[in-house]
């Protein structure tokens, strides 16, 4: 007997016998082998869309099979159905419906998995020959289903002529059909409705019907409405939906079909059934108050859902009928008490959540209208928004101590994610009420923090502070009159809690643009930060609020230096915060100190550096190992974050008219830069770092970084660093090749290439560090996808800033080019882009650069050879584009060579793919030598050319491209 490994691994016509099928079945569900099963499902797949699937599915689908077996059979007859309907000979359909219909009566008491099976290809059945071929379909699915007979009682044959008519719009969604034949059927479906829709009220309305019936002509109607059915033609059955929502039973399914029929785009033309929808669902209101007193969450969830879909899809519609003004206000203050349901979320209640986009989608609707209109509706709904604040900032408010120390982390996140929400909701409200929705909060926070009677809870203080940093971070509230009060406030909050500490903080950070035009209210929040860096709990807030106002209000913070230095020496030294945190505080620090006179730069370098170029020295004679790999990386950090934000010459801090002080516009002083000076200085320590650790590509990558950033940071002020930092480069990649020390080198030669004093060094390292990595190309690159990358894109920069660099007779430019063909083939998608890079900037040189013209005529079509090798199959198709633009370059640069190269290029059969055949060849080259102006077009004849190539033109693949 045949093993079922061996039938599945020999898919041979003549193996796909009912036995077969069997025993690949039993291989897919019980064989514990993973590479048996997965031998099985792909032998199965074959047997499905086979010619011999016909016989075998009916034989499949015997009494006397397993459900699995007979699932099996359904689902081979669903997919040929669908996928191969042409095969089907029109003489067999009338044969192959009765049969579905009897198999369906069959299993209409069997397995509910296959019956369902069973209905999903008739209901294909039915769309392949609707409305031609089987005129009235429904009509007579129906007649069938109702008809005695075959010994099945009505219950069952009820509930499968539900299936079915459930199944027929869902199986039109999926449905490969062509796109003029979606709207013919669409069409007969629509036309269908009126045999489904009575069926389904009559059921709905018996009151004999059981609850399984009346919970299945639900899922048919949710299906059914999906079809756009006309709102109006479905208002008796979404009535009927109401009255079902009592019932818990039927409860979840009556609020989706509700749901579904009212969200329907088409649904608002229907103005009257909406008007009569809007107090139905006022009416549930009784159901909610309860559901709520009885903690029943998922009674609050569905009657929020159905409240919030009408506001949400309509309120343009039922805001224009003004003479229902009050009904829809009802609405409105309905989907309010859903917004402040009881309880914390999402431990106590989880909708909510769901009604914040509600409140958008109403706000827009409103200032939309035209002036006058817009006024009436202010006047109505102004009073509506600041109640929605009240409420949002009392859901944001935090639970006791206790209980919100009983959260799990994941709960405490989707507060977390919950309280971000309503900071964008309080945000876009802004938008509509204005100045005095501050002076709103500020009234309240006032009144809390002076009354001396009651005791007020952190909770409250904190929400409120919320309610203002929510808007103060994205909105400009310098004109505001209430925000030198409310920093007249903060000293005055009682803060013994994290939480509320926190908000205090980042209420601060978000003012510090405000603090910057208004700097004598500094020293009353100053304090209040620097104390705060002390403390590990409030780290990512302290910290991130010094950053801001060091940088905003630089010119204003001399005074404090002295203070904010010794402040962030001491938590530095503590080690308080984290790496990433200590990495903002210097930061904080680089911007504070670029304020200052050179003189106190220097002095506050000296004391903050001293201390860690110590540490380094020591950990520079220690013998590597991962700890002081930490220690090295942590201190390199640092000082590179410092010299990220240390700029002498920034002036960016203009006042509002557009003048700026003396102060900021003043010429930097003369003499080296307080950088250049402090890098000079460590410059040996340094190179002794990374003596030791050279092989190490993470130390590398952070001593190249304090470069990199003092570079981006001073410009031309690190010309004096040039020469010797471009010795030790080439030295380092000379080494051992890291990818780090390119991305230096190229911003060297972004900033320093083109000045006559620094050309020759620039030369020498750009010379040395291209031929150190031609021998890496020559002995393998496959291993250092990296350095390539980062080798095109110094190509690249280079070609752009000074093409002059390839003139010189030490750059051998030929195997720089070799090399770009080759990277062409990585697989890395960031590799091909930056080498695409390379070559649109290579070519345009082509009458300038001789040595580039030379080698681009005699290996120009192997470039042409490798773009084409990837546009027929060998790059990822999101690559498209940027091949298309080096054929666009080649076109525009190289226009009758390109000709050649493409027509010798795509003359082997089978190149670039089998796919294609000499004519679409011959076509793709025409279209591309006709386009020298417009990219688009050449991107839009790529894009169509790798389709062809990859056998996926015209599939659902191509449609998402």
């Amino acid at each position: 007997m045949e093993t079922p490994a061996r039938i599945a691994a020999t898919p041979d016509a003549l193996d796909f016998t009912v036995e077969n099928v069997e025993k690949a079945l039993h291989q897919l569900y019980y064989d514990p082998n993973i590479e048996n099963k997965n031998l099985a499902q792909k032998w199965l797949m074959q047997a499905q869309v086979s010619p011999q699937a016909w016989q075998f599915c009916w034989a499949l689908l015997s009494p006397d099979k397993v459900p699995e077996i007979q699932y099996f059979g359904a689902s081979a007859l669903h997919t040929k159905i669908s996928r191969y309907w042409s095969d089907i000979p029109t003489d067999q359909y009338e044969s192959l419906k009765s049969q579905l219909f009897s198999q369906i009566a069959c299993f209409s008491s069997g397995s509910k998995m296959v019956l369902t099976r069973l209905c999903v290809a008739l209901a294909s059945l039915a769309l392949n020959t609707m409305p031609e071929a089987w005129p009235g379909a429904v009509a007579e699915m129906v007649r069938v289903f109702q008809e005695e007979g075959g010994g099945v009682d009505g219950r069952a044959r009820c509930l499968a002529l539900l299936e079915l008519l459930t199944v027929l719009p869902e199986e039109f969604q999926t449905s490969r059909l062509p796109q003029y034949r979606k709207g013919q059927v669409r069409g007969a479906l629509g036309r269908e409705w009126g045999s489904v829709c009575p069926l389904l009220q009559q059921l709905l309305r018996r009151t004999d019907s059981p609850g399984a019936v009346k919970a299945r002509v639900l899922r048919c109607l949710s299906s059914w409405v999906l079809l756009d059915v006309p709102l109006s033609e479905s208002e008796g059955l979404v009535h009927d939906c109401f009255s079902a929502l009592p019932d818990p039973e039927l409860f979840d399914t009556a609020v989706e079909a509700i749901v579904n029929a009212i969200s329907q785009p088409d649904s608002q033309r229907y103005v009257n059934t909406l008007l009569k929808l809007v107090p139905q669902v006022l009416a549930l209101q009784e159901q909610l108050r309860e559901a709520v007193q009885n903690g029943d969450m998922e009674t609050c969830h569905g009657i929020c859902r159905i409240a919030v879909t009408l506001g949400e899809n309509h309120s343009r519609t039922l805001l224009e009928q003004v003479d229902h003004w009050q009904s829809f206000l009802a609405l409105v203050n309905m989907i309010m008490f859903c917004t402040g349901i009881p309880g914390h979320y999402p431990v106590n209640e989880t909708t909510s959540s769901l009604t914040l986009t509600f409140w958008y989608t109403l706000q827009d609707e409103i200032m939309s209208f035209e002036s006058d209109k817009q006024a009436v509706y202010l006047q109505v709904y102004r009073p509506v928004y600041f109640q929605l604040v009240d409420v949002l900032l009392h859901k944001a408010q935090f639970p006791s101590d206790q209980e919100y120390a009983s959260w799990s982390s994941d709960e405490k996140e989707q507060f977390r994610i919950y309280r971000v929400d309503i900071s964008d909701t309080l945000m876009y409200v802004y938008e509509m009420l204005g100045a005095e929705l501050l002076s709103n909060l500020y009234d309240k926070l006032g009144r809390l923090l002076t009354n001396t009677e009651q005791p007020t809870s952190w909770q409250h203080t904190e929400a409120l502070l919320y309610g203002f940093q929510s808007i103060a971070e994205t909105i400009d509230v310098n004109y505001s009159d209430v925000i030198p009060g409310l920093i007249g406030l903060i000293p005055r909050i009682s803060i013994n809690n994290v939480q509320l500490a926190d908000t205090v903080m980042f209420t601060i950070g978000a003012l510090a643009e405000w603090l910057a035009d208004h700097p004598v209210m500094l020293s009353s929040v100053l304090p209040l930060v620097l104390q705060a860096l002390g403390n590990p709990d409030l780290s990512v807030s302290s910290v991130s609020t010094l950053k801001k106002i060091c940088r905003e209000c630089k010119y204003d913070l001399p005074p404090y230096a002295t203070n904010i230095v010794a402040v962030s020496q001491e938590v530095l030294i503590k080690q308080i915060h984290k790496t990433s945190q200590c990495m903002w505080l210097m930061q904080a620090l680089g911007f504070l100190l670029s304020a200052l006179p050179v003189e106190d730069i220097l002095r506050n370098l000296h004391s903050l550096i001293t201390p860690y170029i110590q540490q380094l020295e020591k950990l520079a004679d220690e013998t590597p190992n991962p700890s002081n790999k930490l220690a090295i990386i942590h201190i390199l950090g640092l000082l590179s974050n410092l010299f990220t934000t240390l700029d002498i010459s920034k002036q960016d801090d203009e006042s509002a008219d557009g003048s700026a002080p003396p102060v900021k516009t003043a010429p930097p002083p003369p003499g080296p830069n307080p950088v250049v000076v402090v890098l000079q200085q460590v410059f040996a320590l340094i190179q002794t770092v990374l003596s030791k650790w050279l092989n190490d590509s993470q130390v590398v990558e952070a001593v190249c970084a304090i470069f990199e950033k003092s570079v981006k940071t001073l410009l031309h002020d690190f010309a004096p660093m040039v020469s010797q930092l471009s010795e030790m480069l080439g030295q380092m990649y000379s080494t051992i090749p890291q990818a780090s020390a390119l991305d230096l080198t190229r911003q060297m030669v972004h900033i320093f290439a083109s000045e006559t004093d620094h050309f020759p060094p620039i030369k020498a390292l750009f010379e040395l560090v291209t031929s150190v990595t031609l021998s890496i190309f020559q002995q393998g690159p496959r291993d250092h996808p990296d350095i390539v990358d980062s080798f095109m894109q110094l190509q690249a920069q280079a070609l752009k800033r000074k093409p002059d660099l390839f003139l010189s007779e030490s750059l051998d430019v030929k195997a720089v080019f070799h090399c770009g063909v080759l990277s062409l083939k990585f697989p890395e998608a960031p590799t091909v882009k930056s080498t695409c890079l390379f070559f649109t900037e290579l070519l345009p040189h082509c009458s300038d650069v001789p040595p580039l013209a030379r080698v681009v005529q005699e290996d120009g079509k192997l470039l042409v050879q490798a773009v084409l090798e990837g546009i027929g199959g060998g790059a990822s198709r999101s690559l498209m584009d940027q091949f298309a633009e080096v054929l666009f370059c080649l076109n525009k640069h190289c226009f009758s060579l390109l000709a050649v190269w493409l027509k010798e290029a795509l003359q082997p059969p089978g190149f670039p793919s089998s796919r294609v055949t000499a004519e679409q060849k011959d076509n793709f080259s025409q279209q591309i030598l006709r386009e020298r102006v417009n990219k688009r077009r050449v991107k839009d004849i790529v894009k169509e050319f790798t389709l062809l190539c990859r056998g996926l033109h015209g599939t659902e693949y191509a449609a998402e491209y």
